[in-house]
């Protein structure tokens, strides 16, 4: 059980798909405006992190390897993607109008995100079980959320300070992320 915790904690901080991977720089970026944006877009992409890899895996061990099909895999695990996308932009269509509205062109990417992507990659590539995928698979969201959450938090509070005009809009947002980055870097020699 302390290694699904170490793995837990590993895939949402040690090794976070934002400030360590550098993936998902798009939504990171474009969605953080508000918090509840952000927590919103995070939220359906958790849902999509996790459903991509409880269908990609199976499909990779159970029919692509058996078929020698391996070299498909980025084509089949995008067209999962695709497919989870389209479940939630009809279900958040139909339950939270206003939440789907408000995330607009960023939830129809949520196809393309890379940090989706990158989950389902790395839970092949790394040789987890399906159960450890599954808990790699939720500390990557949860890793993503709290990144969101951060960086909006940040964000609120650079709308009341004081920015040098040279840096203000994306030159800062790209500083405020290194920086994050090289704080979530001191985390790199937790868990091996």
């Amino acid at each position: 059980m302390s290694e699904m915790i170490q793995l837990f904690i590993k895939s949402a901080i040690v090794d976070n798909v934002v400030f360590i991977q550098y993936l998902a720089i798009c939504p990171f970026i474009g969605m953080t405006a508000e918090t509840g944006k952000a927590t919103g877009m995070s939220l359906a992409t958790t849902f999509v992190i996790i459903l991509a890899t409880a269908v990609t895996w199976p499909i990779y061990n159970f029919v692509m390897v058996p078929l020698g099909l391996e070299f498909l895999q980025t084509l089949f695990f995008i067209l999962v993607i695709a497919s989870l996308v389209q479940l939630v932009e009809f279900y958040l269509k139909k339950s939270a109008p206003g939440l789907y509205s408000s995330m607009g062109v960023y939830l129809a990417l949520i196809t393309t995100n890379c940090a989706v992507l990158g989950v389902t990659l790395n839970c092949i590539g790394k040789n987890y079980s399906y159960g450890q995928s599954l808990v790699y698979a939720f500390g990557a969201a949860m890793g993503f959320l709290l990144s969101m959450v951060i960086m909006s938090g940040v964000r609120s509070r650079m709308k009341i300070a004081k920015i040098p005009a040279s840096f203000k809009g994306i030159p800062i947002l790209y500083i405020a992320a290194g920086l994050l980055s090289l704080a979530f870097l001191g985390f790199k020699g937790l868990i091996k």
